[in-house]
């Protein structure tokens, strides 16, 4: 089971989703104000990401698929990434890059399974 960690910055909170090995599989598309924000963030999480279709934008001529989403792109130094969007179009988490597309089409499964019913660990106070 994965978990989700908010780590308080200077300027807000942010969260990152592990997998069960520690490892961090997505992070949260911004800084938040508040804990609660990102709480409701993580819940969009975990609301969006079982559902969400992968759109391929690597592939030419891709097909473009609604929201939730998870969009799998190549940033500009050519690795791979993937950003997952709420029914809003707003994104809500993204990706480390990615030596190899299969590495993160299988971050994006990884998301899928560890987004639900993981814990959230806070920030000691």
């Amino acid at each position: 089971m994965g978990k989700y960690v908010i780590n308080k910055t200077e300027t807000g909170f942010t969260f990152a989703l592990k997998a069960a090995n520690g490892e961090s599989i997505a992070v949260g598309g911004e800084v938040f104000s508040s804990l609660d924000t990102v709480k409701k963030s993580i819940k969009s999480v975990e609301t969006n990401a079982p559902a969400a279709a992968v759109e391929d934008q690597t592939v030419e001529g891709f097909v473009v698929v609604q929201d939730p989403k998870f969009e799998l792109y190549t940033d500009k130094s050519g690795r791979f990434r993937f950003r997952l969007k709420a029914k809003n179009g707003q994104i809500i988490a993204v990706s480390e890059g990615y030596t190899s597309k299969a590495n993160c089409k299988n971050g994006i499964q990884s998301v899928k399974k560890n987004s639900v019913n993981s814990p959230v660990i806070e920030p000691e106070k």
